[in-house]
């Protein structure tokens, strides 16, 4: 799977070792001011602005060191300025050094939950989207998921690939909504999937399952508002013989196919209802069959890729950069699309984002 989460950044260790030690270079420069300047423009008195800074990068010690450091400094300087006004000075850098202190301590404390919270984010992750083999027999698969939020591992969107006696049956879909709910929501869905996938011959009674399994999750955590909860899927199936791709969709954006330079988009001439909307509207699902032969590319995806937008307003265009492509692995195209979508939208993603790559294998 390729990176979850927001595309990371290179650490530029250079830059960085020097923000760390921008307390200390603030505090040499006020010194060197206040020492090579008349007294009369009183630089000395912006010596609390160190420790101050320190707690928004250091432990509480190193703060409350430079602190004292500065306290010394001063000191220093009011034997050679005896006129100074030294001792409001050392007050205020005492008191501003207790405050940074105990901001040090609470910025520390926080970073802690942040990462135990980012624990329990992975642990979701696992279970939702669990790592899958590249490869089914014949059939090689590449997956992709970006989370929207900056903090997440996981949103509402979720995929899941399972070899069965019927053959490779792939998920993907979205949950309408964010936060823990479309996550609980998610993980209802492809449980149910993992589980209907190898029982039921039949593709129809794999959406209903799906359906079943969302409405109870939605009885049991009601959606907060007016609004109900739904999901969009599209359920993909490839013989192991080849030759063919039955998909059932539900409402999901369709899949496209590229084969040799020539795409086509696998629309469903009849689509079928949203999941945990059968029993509004008829659970009357359709299964499409597509021709799929060695060599083509399927690209599964949900529509935070569709619906990325530039600068200006424009969605990305994904049917045009998916025609652009030459004969790849799929882990070639996913790595592709990942650096096009982040530098299309400036990698400001207004929706998850999770896609499959497929293509079929010589026998």
């Amino acid at each position: 799977m390729i990176e979850s989460g927001r595309p990371r950044l290179r650490r530029r260790y250079g830059p960085w070792r020097l923000v760390r030690l921008s307390p200390v270079i603030l505090t040499v420069v006020i010194a060197s001011l206040a020492y090579a300047t008349p007294p009369e423009m009183a630089f000395s008195r912006l010596l609390p602005a160190a420790p101050a800074l320190a707690a928004a990068m250091w432990p509480v010690l190193p703060t409350v060191l430079l602190g004292t450091v500065c306290l010394i400094l001063m000191v220093g300087l009011s034997l050679v300025f005896p006129d100074l006004g030294t001792w409001w000075t050392v007050a205020g850098i005492i008191a501003v050094t207790v405050a940074a202190a105990y901001g040090s301590h609470v910025r520390l404390q926080r970073e802690r939950t942040l990462f135990h919270v980012r624990l329990v984010a992975d642990a979701a992750q696992q279970v939702v989207l669990s790592p899958m083999p590249r490869r089914f027999r014949n059939i090689e698969i590449e997956s992709l998921y970006l989370a929207a939020a900056a903090e997440a591992r996981i949103g509402g969107d979720f995929y899941e690939v399972v070899d069965t006696p019927f053959g490779v049956r792939l998920l993907i879909g979205d949950v309408r909504g964010k936060g823990l709910p479309a996550v609980g929501a998610a993980a209802a869905i492809v449980n149910a999937f993992r589980e209907a996938a190898y029982g039921e011959i039949d593709m129809v009674n794999v959406a209903r399952r799906l359906d079943a399994s969302s409405m109870r999750y939605n009885a049991a955590f009601p959606p907060e508002g007016p609004m109900e909860r739904f999901a969009t899927a599209l359920l993909a199936e490839i013989p192991h013989g080849g030759g063919r791709i039955n998909i059932l969709n539900c409402g999901h954006p369709p899949p496209l196919l590229l084969n040799r330079r020539e795409l086509r988009v696998l629309e469903s001439a009849t689509p079928s209802p949203l999941l945990s909307l059968a029993e509004l509207i008829g659970d009357h699902y359709n299964v499409d069959t597509f021709d799929l032969a060695p060599g083509d590319l399927l690209l599964l995806y949900t529509d935070g890729i569709a619906e990325a937008r530039a600068r200006d307003g424009e969605f990305f265009p994904l049917a045009a950069w998916m025609r652009r492509q030459p004969p790849t692995p799929p882990r070639e195209l996913l790595a592709a699309l990942h650096r096009d979508l982040v530098r299309y939208s400036r990698g400001r993603l207004d929706d998850d984002i999770a896609a499959l790559a497929v293509r079929l294998r010589e026998p």
